[in-house]
């Protein structure tokens, strides 16, 4: 893998915060959009008229008195994952990975019983995750198992993809690994690893952690260099088509590719952050410029990301 550092980067483009802010976010997306990707309940409901599909829909939670039904509705299941509609960065998310009589299993190992979790989603109707502290609704979805070929690269947690997309062009893409350092959760904040893919093959680029370039996994071990996304062209073309279903010109759009049902949308960011840059080795500026210097800009999200593909290949 070939590394940039931060200063070549700068020359290469790199996008900075205060330029995100006013010249792409403020201006290419409208406030009125945003409690639609701030609410991962109305998320779900807006893409899946667009054909985007999510993590089946369990149990909404809206009233206190309703968590009554949640053990009825658990019972049979081997794992589902409990969430606040309104969190931000993984904040309240419980995932059970598995069943042993009385006891639930989360994905760290720890066992937890149903007061446990009924505790949880009261915390969560309370607002304790939701991103102003304003009374939440707790959803709950089944449990996303990972395709087996990039499940061995994450440790204790479900890998996903971070998709850039302007204009309903994705620009520019990254694998997230969990770590013990980032507990089990796709956040690189927190120490997870990001993994560069080039736009036209899904293929892997340059790795990082904590912002510092590495080469293996600091606990699978595995080496980073040979990553390959299954169904790529399909994760551009649903990563695209949120543009139809949201009208946010700059967003984050996160995927999962789920063992059993493909690609899956876990959630929309109005504001993704900027270390995808890192991650890549390249700036994000000349691909959202050349978007905008688009005289004909493409109406279908296949035509987008075909485009993308061709455009911003790496390889």
């Amino acid at each position: 893998m070939n590394w940039i550092s931060p200063r070549r980067l700068n020359r290469l483009g790199m996008l900075n915060m205060n330029r995100r802010n006013v010249d792409y976010i403020a201006r290419y997306n409208e406030r009125s959009s945003y409690p639609l990707v701030d609410n991962k309940l109305k998320t779900k409901l807006a893409v899946a008229e667009y054909g985007v599909k999510t993590p089946q829909l369990l149990q909404v939670v809206r009233q206190q008195h309703e968590i009554s039904k949640f053990r009825g509705m658990a019972e049979g299941l081997a794992g589902f994952a409990i969430k606040p509609a309104k969190g931000s960065g993984g904040k309240g998310i419980t995932v059970i990975t598995g069943r042993d009589n009385e006891e639930y299993i989360k994905a760290s190992s720890a066992r937890v019983d149903a007061p446990y979790l009924e505790r949880h989603l009261t915390n969560i109707l309370a607002g304790l995750y939701s991103l102003a502290g304003t009374p939440d609704v707790a959803i709950v979805e089944s449990l996303v198992e990972s395709a087996p070929s990039l499940a061995r690269y994450s440790f204790q947690g479900v890998p996903d993809i971070r998709i850039v997309v302007f204009q309903g062009y994705p620009v520019m893409a990254m694998l997230r690994l969990a770590t013990t350092a980032s507990d089990g959760k796709a956040n690189l904040h927190q120490g997870a690893v990001g993994v560069g893919l080039d736009i036209g093959s899904g293929r892997s680029l340059n790795a990082v952690q904590f912002n510092r370039p590495i080469t293996l996994h600091p606990d699978t071990g595995l080496a980073l260099e040979n990553i390959e996304i299954e169904a790529w062209g399909e994760m551009l073309e649903m990563a695209s088509r949120c543009y139809e279903a949201t009208g946010l010109g700059y967003m984050g759009v996160d995927l999962v590719v789920d063992a059993n049902e493909g690609p899956l949308l876990l959630e929309l960011n109005a504001r993704p952050g900027l270390a995808i840059q890192m991650a890549n080795g390249r700036g994000l500026l000349p691909r959202l410029r050349a978007i905008e210097s688009l005289k004909r800009p493409h109406f279908t999200p296949q035509e987008r990301a075909d485009f993308a593909m061709e455009s911003f290949s790496a390889l």
